[in-house]
């Protein structure tokens, strides 16, 4: 899921930027889809490796929620020098595990559709939560949530575990934000409908592409694959009258780095054009800064919410447990 991006506009980033010795290494913990064959990763680090002089190596758990879960288990003794791959829903347990490093980048380049004031973590790519369907197999999809899940007759779905995974969590929060004290009910009523619950994206849209349901939790922004690569306009976002769950996606340092310079230098460097342009084409969700050539024209037709939800990092670490909880009580009602 990534396009070839020509490595001499890549390279020509920063060539100013102080070098490292050849040998030294920054370890990247992140998610297996943006490190993977078809995502930015491989990119990203022969941009960062021409501007380092150093080798940039990644470490992949199978979605971005298992992050931090590693980071946790390691503790101190932990060989990552960067997280890349949390979001906001996470930020607030990852700042309170006292395992990441304050910022010194300068982040006055992001163009967001939030303010951004956060003095740990540097985000780099958004989107909007939403679930893609097939045309040619659902014709009239839901026009809101509410239709989705009081309709029993409505569409089967395909999930991600908000134990493992950020876009599970983030329904999680979408369902919240949408019906309140009555999450669990809808919950409860969406259960019968709910063809599997995978531990991680890649598995959930996967199983979508191999028909196993009419919809999967993915973003808006996922049908500019199959429009950029396969040139296929079946696949769409349903776009729902209540409004839609954002995600930001951030990095930080952590604390205990080996490689605090090469940290802050990678952390730097998300910001420039030479990390944000493989963005929208290889991890297919919006760029956090504005292009020097703009979005790829895929992007320029999607769909988008008026209405936008982004719950508050501290609400979330407040309540993630008894939410959980609620979620796997309704489930199995």
């Amino acid at each position: 899921m990534t396009r070839t991006i020509p490595l001499a506009a890549l390279l020509a980033a920063s060539l100013a930027a102080p070098a490292f010795a050849q040998g030294e290494t920054l370890t990247v913990y992140t998610y297996s889809s943006f490190s993977g064959e078809f995502g930015p990763g491989e990119a990203i680090k022969a941009a960062f490796e021409a501007e380092c002089g150093c080798t940039l190596a990644y470490v992949e758990t199978e979605d971005a929620g298992t992050l931090l879960a590693r980071l946790l288990l390691e503790g101190d003794g932990t060989n990552a020098d960067i997280v890349l791959g949390l979001d906001t829903n996470l930020m607030a347990g990852a700042a309170a595990s006292g395992l990441f490093a304050p910022l010194s980048a300068d982040l006055s380049a992001l163009d967001l559709p939030v303010a951004w004031t956060d003095d740990m973590f540097v985000p780099f790519d958004w989107g909007w939560f939403a679930f893609v369907y097939d045309s040619n197999v659902l014709a009239e999809p839901p026009a809101s949530f509410a239709e989705l899940v009081s309709d029993p007759d409505g569409p089967t779905l395909i999930i991600e575990d908000p134990r493992t995974s950020t876009p599970g969590l983030g329904l999680l929060m979408w369902v919240k934000e949408v019906f309140g004290d009555g999450a669990a009910d809808a919950w409860a009523a969406l259960a019968p409908r709910i063809v599997t619950v995978t531990r991680g994206w890649s598995e959930a849209y996967g199983l979508f592409l191999e028909g196993e349901a009419d919809m999967v939790l993915s973003y808006t922004t996922s049908p500019a694959y199959h429009v950029a690569v396969e040139d296929e306009t079946r696949y769409r976002a349903a776009i729902f009258a209540e409004g839609h769950q954002m995600q930001v996606e951030v990095a930080a340092m952590v604390a205990g780095s080996d490689q605090p310079e090469l940290a802050r230098q990678f952390l730097a460097f998300i910001a420039t054009d030479a990390f944000q342009a493989t963005i929208p084409e290889g991890n297919w969700m919006y760029p956090v800064t504005a292009l020097a050539d703009g979005l790829p024209p895929a992007f320029t037709d999607l769909p988008v919410p008026e209405t936008s939800f982004l719950t508050d990092p501290d609400t979330v670490a407040a309540n993630r447990r008894a939410w959980i909880d609620e979620w796997l009580a309704a489930m199995t009602r």
